[in-house]
């Protein structure tokens, strides 16, 4: 009865969580409705999928694949074609069924590449996969009848007649297209893993040598499981040129492969949401942090770098630990310490804010004058003393920091020891 009473809460919860994710994903436009929100939110949901679709190799297979947008690329680079088809009378298919395009030539493009790739695992895959993203970006300009050359293929995604009075020109409606790829790509990745070879793919991962022992054969676990990772990738591919109606070779770069990568990791690619959260932030990184800083990309690569060092399990492993913390009511014993790390922490980062945006306008935009204004405050970057207040910041953060750092972590220790204990004893 116990047990039954635990599997009917977990049902419950599980498809509580559908639904808000369901409910999140219809009303998101009304909440985000200002601006280019819409096209942000495209994005993200395109990229969802993708980050989705490399977590099925990176962290449910462990295989870090470089080369991972070659399927994305060619996705869109089919579906697109097939658009321009349709636009010509030729292929009579609808605009919501392109994603199924590319989906398709992901899958064809992974049962081609992946039986070579899979052959071997570890860095050896790595390094092939990287090998095979600059063999086919390299392709895309030596073919330019397909790929367009350096200016890629443009379409036009109103095609034909308006079903239910659906266009497809608003960006609303595309929007809701990519919502609901989004949502059933979603369940059905989740399914996977809940699937023979979705377990497979972890003892694969965790021993491969055991799994060979029992009788599987992992290179074709790890092929089988590439194939629907690249099915995944090419409906993401396919969303992305209906989104942006022009493809061109950055889809298929290393560069493309190095962002999911990079994205997914920040997410935590421990968990199954982990690339959600990275593509929210990736998004946030690349399209909003640019338009107010000319240092993006280097927020983006220290704030990756912090979260490898000292957060490896990501975004989302943070936030378990802390839902933890929240769910065994421990954050009483954390506060006492949190809240001097937090404003140490906060200090440097407004110094080291300071500091390089500084540095930047003194480098590259002098000609524009020489202040700047950060945080409300406006710096000029000739005066000794505005590089006085962001060392300070900075110095006076990292003293408080080693100050209060041990009490924080030994509060944090005994925390998770008392949630470890109980647990046990609930298991008892």
């Amino acid at each position: 009865m116990k047990t039954a009473m635990h599997i009917s809460k977990s049902s419950a919860g599980r498809w509580l969580i559908w639904s808000g994710f369901a409910v999140a994903l219809v009303i998101a436009p009304k909440i985000f409705s200002q601006g280019a929100s819409l096209s942000l939110l495209s994005q993200i949901g395109t990229l969802m999928i993708f980050g989705l679709s490399f977590n099925m190799l990176l962290g449910q297979g462990g295989m870090l694949s470089f080369g991972h947008a070659v399927y994305s690329g060619l996705g869109a680079f089919f579906a697109i074609h097939a658009m321009n088809l349709a636009t010509e009378g030729t292929l009579p298919i609808p605009v919501s069924l392109i994603p199924l395009v590319g989906g398709v030539a992901g899958m064809f493009f992974g049962v081609l590449f992946g039986y070579v790739t899979t052959k071997k695992s570890g860095t050896t895959f790595s390094m092939i996969t990287l090998g095979m993203v600059e063999l086919v970006f390299a392709s895309s300009l030596m073919f330019p009848k397909f790929f367009g050359g350096e200016g890629g293929i443009s379409t036009n995604r109103v095609i034909g007649k308006a079903v239910w009075g659906i266009t497809y020109g608003p960006q609303i409606e595309v929007y809701y297209l990519i919502a609901f790829w989004l949502f059933i790509c979603t369940i059905a990745m989740f399914a996977f893993t809940q699937t023979p070879l979705g377990r497979m793919i972890n003892a694969v991962r965790d021993n491969p040598e055991r799994a060979e022992f029992i009788g599987y054969n992992t290179q074709w676990v790890r092929y089988l499981t590439l194939i629907l990772s690249a099915f995944f990738a090419g409906i993401s591919g396919g969303l992305s040129a209906i989104n942006f109606e022009i493809v061109t070779a950055e889809n298929v770069s290393a560069i493309r492969s190095g962002a999911v990568l990079l994205f997914s990791f920040i997410g935590g690619i421990g968990y199954f949401f982990g690339p959600m959260i990275g593509a929210v932030v990736g998004v946030f990184l690349t399209v909003m942090l640019s338009d107010f800083t000319k240092a993006w990309q280097l927020y983006l690569g220290v704030f990756f770098i912090l979260i490898v060092m000292y957060a490896p399990g990501g975004l989302a492993g943070i936030w378990v630990a802390n839902y933890r913390m929240v769910k065994f009511k421990k954050w009483q014993q954390l506060l006492p310490s949190l809240w001097k790390v937090l404003l140490a922490s906060a200090l440097i980062f407004v110094g080291c804010v300071m500091a390089i945006e500084m540095l930047y306008q003194r480098s590259l935009a002098l000609d524009q004058g020489p202040e700047v204004t950060i945080f409300g405050m406006t710096l000029n970057v000739m005066e000794n003393s505005s590089w006085l207040i962001a060392g300070v910041l900075v110095m006076a953060g990292f003293v408080l920091l080693s100050l209060f750092k041990t009490a924080f972590t030994s509060a944090w220790g005994t925390a998770v020891s008392e949630i470890e204990a109980a647990i046990l004893k609930g298991a008892e």
